[in-house]
C-alpha cells in the first residue's frame, strides 16, 4: 500500500520556516538530510520538508517558479480542543497571521486556520 513520507514547501528561507513548525508544534528535525537547500522535519506520521527555491531549477521546474495563490493546505491534527486554542497564539507569536479564529466545522472538527510567516496555508485540527 502507497502512503504519504512527505510535504515539501518551497520556502524563500528554509532554516526560518522550518524553526517555525518547530516553535509551534515541537517537530523535531531530521539532521540527517539537512542540506544548505533542505530541512525535514518529523511529524510522528510522515515528514514535512522545507526546499529553498533553488530546487526549482534542480527538480526542473524552474518554469513552475513564479506561481501565485494557495496551491496546498497543510492540516496538523492535535489532540484536543484546548490544544487548537494554546497553539493559535504560540503560532501567531511566531509570526503566523490568523486568518480564521478555532470554530467548530459542519464535519465536527475542531480547527483554526492560519498563514504562516512565508503566506502558506495551515489548519491546526482537532477530530471531535
Amino acid at each position: 500500500m502507497a502512503h504519504l513520507s512527505y510535504v515539501n514547501v518551497f520556502a524563500k528561507d528554509v532554516v526560518a520556516l522550518s524553526g517555525f513548525y518547530q516553535r509551534v508544534f515541537g517537530f523535531p528535525e531530521i539532521e540527517a538530510i539537512r542540506s544548505p537547500i533542505f530541512r525535514g522535519l518529523d511529524t510522528g506520521k510522515s515528514s514535512l520538508g522545507f526546499n529553498a527555491l533553488d530546487a526549482y531549477a534542480l527538480l526542473h521546474l524552474a518554469e513552475f517558479s513564479d506561481t501565485r495563490g494557495v496551491k496546498f493546505l497543510l492540516n496538523i491534527d492535535v489532540d484536543s480542543k484546548d490544544e487548537v486554542d494554546r497553539r493559535v497564539p504560540i503560532a501567531v507569536d511566531a509570526g503566523a497571521k490568523l486568518v480564521k479564529a478555532p470554530y467548530e466545522t459542519y464535519y465536527h472538527w475542531y480547527q483554526a486556520v492560519l498563514l504562516d510567516p512565508e503566506g502558506n496555508v495551515f489548519r491546526i485540527n482537532f477530530m471531535m
